[in-house]
């Protein structure tokens, strides 16, 4: 079975996970019901009288914008980390050790304690103050590597990048304690949640969504050069370090808007990449598709849990994504491990 043929049967698996997502809730709503709200939404179908206005204004307004942004966010963390896994070959890497997500939710946490909000960018303040602060980690990284190390090794920006977002996070639970009446907020927020998320954040994120997977599926070709090394990508006419740099800033595009809207979610960006690579191979043409297919699906699955697992109540979207991404992990490390 050839690549684009696993990609159209992932994006169609993804399709039905985000059907069945909608469907199922406090609220059980028959699958095919759903179908054809969303149908009638859309373009504008009949609906049978037995699907309740009740049932139009679950799916519709509750359930699903809240499904498909924990689709596009869990895709876009889900291509960040094949990005960063690729550029610095190295299967552990991933936007949250680079810094990242540390410098997004740094700028979250200003937002929230100081209440500051730019009001002719309406509802882009969050979005656009992770996104900021994660570009100007990005570049505090490459930077400062490249100012200790002029060819930018893979270790040299990981090793930046882990000390960086150590540094801000201590920064935020610094700024946390000394406004403690936000910081339930914070921690609330921190946790990473879809709950009472709508259309309108689905718009938010589109943007920063559209330029940051445009910019990388541009460069997917550059990214293949680039896995089997420095001087073979030089070698081919490729600028290695201001790739790099590039890379990195698409990926702080769609890190920072994600952790903006969602919180702190972890692990997706490791998951998703190593088994879109199992499935697809290693053309980033392919991979990136794919990375966010699984990243969107994984992160949806998730969510249901979240919200299903307790009755009445919701478990945090980052903890279940650890629980299930920490062994992973480790097994990732001591495989690796293994081959060495």
């Amino acid at each position: 079975m050839n690549s684009n043929k696993r990609v159209i049967i992932g994006a169609t698996i993804s399709l039905f996970v985000i059907i069945m997502a909608v469907s199922l809730g406090s609220t059980g709503i028959n699958f095919f019901d759903t179908v054809r709200i969303i149908l009638h939404k859309v373009f504008g179908l009949a609906l049978s009288e037995n699907v309740s206005p009740q049932n139009v204004s679950i799916v519709w307004l509750l359930r699903l914008p809240r499904v498909l942004l924990a689709f596009l966010i869990g895709g876009c963390l889900a291509m960040s980390g094949a990005v960063c896994q690729s550029i610095l070959r190295n299967p552990l890497a991933s936007p949250f050790i680079l810094g990242v997500s540390s410098g997004a939710s740094l700028g979250v946490g200003i937002i929230i304690i100081s209440g500051v909000t730019l009001p002719f960018l309406f509802g882009f303040s969050l979005p656009l103050t992770g996104f900021l602060f994660g570009l100007v980690t990005v570049f505090f990284v490459s930077s400062f590597s490249s100012r200790i190390d002029k060819s930018m090794s893979n270790n040299t920006i990981i090793l930046c990048g882990m000390v960086l977002s150590l540094f801000l996070n201590a920064l935020l639970t610094t700024l946390s304690a000394i406004f403690s009446d936000d910081l339930r907020r914070i921690v609330l927020w921190q946790m990473g949640t879809f709950a009472m998320r709508g259309w309108s954040y689905v718009g938010l994120l589109l943007p920063f969504f559209i330029i940051g997977t445009t910019g990388i599926l541009l460069l997917t070709k550059e990214m293949d050069l680039l896995s089997f090394g420095d001087e073979h990508a030089k070698s081919a006419g490729v600028e290695t370090t201001s790739l790099r740099k590039k890379l990195l800033a698409l990926c702080a595009v769609l890190t920072g808007a994600s952790v903006a809207l969602s919180g702190v979610i972890g692990f997706v960006d490791l998951i998703a990449p190593h088994a879109a690579r199992r499935i697809i191979g290693s053309k980033h043409k392919y991979v990136i598709p794919m990375s966010f297919i699984i990243g969107g699906t994984l992160m949806v699955c998730t969510d249901l849990l979240a919200r299903t697992v307790i009755v009445h109540s919701e478990l945090p979207v980052g903890a279940i994504t650890a629980l299930i991404g920490a062994p992973f992990f480790a097994w990732v490390y001591f495989r690796r491990g293994r081959r060495i």
